[in-house]
């Protein structure tokens, strides 16, 4: 392979007025210790000075910038995913960074684990200003993972690494919501596709209050619209009772969070879905006790 005009590593950053952060992403990707990659940075029609702060660095050949009026994240990451030449794909959003390892680690990931398809790993949460905020993770899982994806997205977007083959065979980006839409690609994926999770950390998480993703709400709307649409599409990943788990847990988490709020009808009413699922699991049960206490 020549290295020179194919590169192994396409990473994919879509931007909106990140002006302020924008630089340390770029940064990040640059001072990676393995170079064999092409970086896709797409701006959302950005109306800060992103553009005049990226001019510096688009000298560098292995640099490419699309502009596009503003159409959403998922409308960006599909525009870069179609100019990728890459044999594996990355995201990078850009308010946040990573490591000098990251990609290293995963090609040898690769390399040494043949049979996967999706490498992924831990992030450090940090805030604004850049100050750590948190190592605690979720749990995450190896191999065949759909059963646990129904759950939760425990697949975290900017740790990734995934073959192209994968969106080869099942598509990029939905594009069908504004929130979520990570959580519907990587759930697709682990339909199909094996994955593989390290416990490093691969990426530092910025938390910001404009956040697409910080309102939870609108998160579990889009969460719920995606494995109904999950369990329609793809009904053979996993068994029956496989998936009305999956559901009863969703609804469960989605009536501790609604007490958590004070909303104790919708609270009840998720519960009561949830048992109607599972009925006989102390799980639920001890989930409707703590709706209760709540």
């Amino acid at each position: 392979m020549d290295t020179s005009t194919s590169p192994l590593v396409s990473i994919v950053t879509p931007t909106y007025n990140r002006a302020d952060y924008i630089g340390q992403a770029v940064n990040s990707v640059l001072a990676q210790t393995y170079t064999n990659f092409e970086f896709l940075i797409v701006d959302d029609g950005s109306t800060d000075n992103t553009r005049e702060l990226l001019e510096p660095v688009l000298a560098d050949a292995r640099i490419r910038y699309f502009y596009q009026e503003n159409q959403g994240q998922s409308v960006a990451r599909n525009c870069a995913l179609s100019e990728a030449k890459g044999d594996f794909v990355c995201f990078l959003d850009s308010d946040n960074y990573w490591p000098a390892e990251k990609l290293k680690q995963q090609v040898d990931l690769f390399r040494n684990h043949p049979d996967y398809d999706v490498v992924y790993g831990d992030i450090i949460t940090i805030d604004e200003k850049g100050q750590e905020v948190s190592r605690k993770n979720m749990k995450r899982y190896s191999g065949i993972i759909a059963k646990y994806m129904i759950r939760d997205n425990c697949v975290s977007m900017n740790t990734a690494m995934a073959r192209r083959r994968c969106f080869e065979t099942l598509g990029a980006m939905s594009g069908k919501r504004r929130v979520a839409d990570d959580y519907d690609l990587w759930l697709r994926f682990s339909a199909r596709f094996r994955f593989l999770y390290v416990p490093e950390f691969l990426a530092y998480y910025r938390v910001m209050d404009d956040q697409i993703s910080s309102d939870k709400t609108r998160r579990f709307d889009s969460n719920w619209e995606i494995i109904r649409d999950f369990r329609r599409e793809f009904p053979n990943a996993m068994s029956e009772r496989e998936f009305n788990s999956g559901f009863a847990a969703f609804h469960s988490r989605k009536a501790r969070y609604l007490a958590s709020k004070g909303a104790r009808r919708e609270a009840f009413a998720e519960m009561t879905k949830a048992l109607r699922l599972q009925p006989l699991t102390r799980s639920s049960w001890r989930n409707f006790a703590a709706v209760l206490l709540k």
